[in-house]
């Protein structure tokens, strides 16, 4: 995995301006430990920041095709993971290849077809491809949004990135933030295209944005379509197994060690043993493949269920560990630690956003950073939830009835951070008009029932807008710890088969992912199988909570903060006892927290 960045301007020579794209590439220099690089022309400027996964030799970037005078040149993050298909088809058009990288075959790729180049890729990327000869720039982003790629507007062209700091380096890009920034921010709707930066845009997924002398122009070569679903039970489970596991199989390639997040749920677990399974299929029955788990030194005494969470990860994902045959451990955290100021700085600078989850972002970093030692790559379950049913919002008469965003009714005003009613964001208003634009995105069929035309949207909601944000939020961590993360259950075949997939195939046993459940037999123990939701664990230790307020009390010190909080629905979460602070109040005390931090550090021109 890598970060990529540059620009492309038609009214700047951009070979003197060696500095700037030097010091884009180095803001990225996380997501690539391994080796940087720069390629500068009259009309370009593409850097590289790499971290080595394939052909650790071979893959230096940015690629040209050829050394003398290129004609095509490549800066390219991710895995694409039908690279062996594409090189066999490649050479039969007549192409030569001079590595075995997959970013090779990207670059060969593009030369064979141009624009249409994502068409024919399978995997997680983010892309840029300078054509001198037809002085284009191409930006390409994977189906589901598992890489990020952002952009704005210079002078003549565009600047792109991995990560907005990059384009803060840039000369004619400054950190800047409006009302629609704070409410694309602090609305939680997940929209893609607009950030919380002024002037700063993604990538859509599945999106491949083009700039030429004739301007910039945007298209969806992907998106969720409805389709008629003619497989019954046995044979819907029967393809749901061999979607998984072929997703599973491709994305064990590496020339690094590899290992699993198995935290005890059916997502991990299921994932966990068919890796575990191909990796003695391919090196003999004594390989194992190692896992890994997260829990603090007091969960055993402290925990106490809430709204996210009914149970202890770590009894379940060592009984999982024992069943698959993993080389499994289990990451212990002191809670106090995760009050540390420097953990949440760099949790925050990873982000380049104030809004995240606390304490669970940091104990994320600390935990990837920790298995970074042992590994390179690691496996990760997210979007089964999406894919199979599995959020309390896909079985809540209450959610399905509700005409807002699902998530709201859990995470809404009760967990985000108010802001300051004098700004006059009128975020109730922004939500309604943004869901009321997200439903008419959704597909349908017609004849659907009422049920089935809603659970529907429901999933829509679900793959397009929640996914994106546990999808940034595992990039950015994992990247800033130089740790690529794979995510077999974006697979794009398989969220198209689900998605097609009649609700009473996905909920048959009367539960949340049916089909998962009914492939994972004999996968996984049946504690697992049939254990409930459990989201990511939280600490529930009261020393926690009493230094998150003392932070939050630092935070509304300062001038910036109380200008944009709104102190009167905050003070209370500032004076309720430790041991008695709700998960949702301590959720806005951690993003009065992260807000301090974030203006600190980016000393952003707000206009408001």
């Amino acid at each position: 995995m890598c970060g990529i960045t540059g620009w492309a301007s038609f009214h700047s020579d951009a070979r003197p301006q060696a500095p700037v794209i030097e010091a884009m590439t180095a803001a990225l220099t996380p997501r690539g430990p391994d080796a940087g690089g720069v390629w500068l022309g009259e009309r370009a400027a593409i850097g590289h920041r790499r971290l080595a996964v394939l052909d650790l030799e071979g893959g230096v970037q940015p690629m040209t095709d050829r050394p003398d005078e290129p004609a095509i040149v490549l800066s390219y993050s991710g895995e694409v993971y039908n690279h062996h298909e594409l090189r066999t088809e490649l050479r039969a058009r007549g192409h030569a290849f001079r590595t075995r990288s997959d970013t090779e075959v990207v670059l060969r790729a593009y030369a064979e077809w141009g624009e249409a180049v994502a068409e024919h890729l399978e995997g997680m990327f983010a892309f840029a491809v300078w054509d001198e000869r037809a002085q284009r720039l191409l930006l390409v982003r994977d189906r589901l949004g598992v890489k990020p790629l952002f952009w704005a507007t210079v002078d003549g062209g565009l600047a792109f990135a991995s990560e907005p700091k990059a384009l803060f380096a840039h000369p004619e890009i400054r950190p800047r933030v409006d009302a629609d920034g704070l409410r694309e921010a602090y609305s939680l709707l997940f929209n893609t295209g607009p950030t919380v930066w002024s002037g700063v845009r993604e990538v859509e997924p599945g999106g491949v944005l083009v700039l030429d002398r004739g301007g910039i122009r945007e298209r969806r070569y992907w998106q969720l379509e409805a389709a008629p679903h003619a497989d019954d039970q046995e044979a819907t489970v029967e393809r749901i197994r061999e979607l998984v596991g072929r997703a599973a199989r491709s994305r064990l390639e590496a020339d690094v060690p590899l290992c699993s997040l198995l935290s005890g749920g059916i997502d991990s677990t299921v994932l966990t043993a068919l890796l575990a399974d191909e990796l003695r299929r391919r090196e003999g029955p004594d390989a194992r493949i190692r896992s890994y788990a997260v829990d603090y030194s007091d969960q055993a005494e402290q925990f106490t269920g809430d709204v996210l969470r009914t149970g202890h990860d770590t009894p379940y994902a060592s009984e999982a560990g024992a069943f698959i045959g993993t080389d499994h451990s289990t990451v212990v955290l002191d809670p106090r630690a995760l009050l540390d100021p420097e953990h949440r700085k760099a949790v925050v600078v990873a982000r380049d956003s104030p809004i995240g989850v606390g304490d669970m972002d940091t104990s994320l970093y600390l935990l990837l950073g920790e298995i970074r030692r042992h590994s390179t790559v690691a496996l990760s379950g997210e979007a089964a939830d999406e894919v199979f049913g599995g959020y309390p919002w896909f079985h809540n008469p209450r959610a399905l009835a509700a005409e807002t965003f699902p998530w709201l009714l859990v995470t809404g005003d009760e967990a985000a951070m108010p802001l300051n009613p004098e700004l006059g964001l009128r975020i109730g208003e922004f939500r309604d008009d943004t869901y009321r634009t997200a439903l008419a995105a959704v597909p349908h069929l017609d004849g659907e029932s009422p049920a089935e035309h809603r659970q529907r949207e429901m999933q829509h909601l679900s793959l397009t807008r929640w996914l994106r944000q546990l999808l940034h939020r595992k990039d950015r961590l994992s990247m800033a710890q130089g740790l690529e993360v794979r995510v077999p259950y974006c697979d794009h075949r398989l969220v198209e088969y689900a998605f097609t997939t009649p609700w009473a195939l996905k909920s048959f046993d009367g539960r949340e992912k049916s089909l998962l459940r009914a492939m994972g037999v004999g996968l996984a123990p049946d504690s697992v199988l049939h254990r409930p939701k459990n989201h990511y664990p939280a600490t529930h230790h009261p020393d926690y909570n009493r230094g998150l307020q003392d932070l939050a009390r630092d935070a509304l010190a300062t001038e910036q903060v109380r200008a944009l909080a709104d102190e009167s629905r905050i003070k209370p979460c500032l004076d309720t006892p430790p041991d008695h602070l709700a998960w949702g109040h301590r959720l806005r005390l951690e993003r009065v927290v992260d807000l301090a931090l974030w203006l600190d550090h980016y000393r952003p021109e707000i206009v408001l």
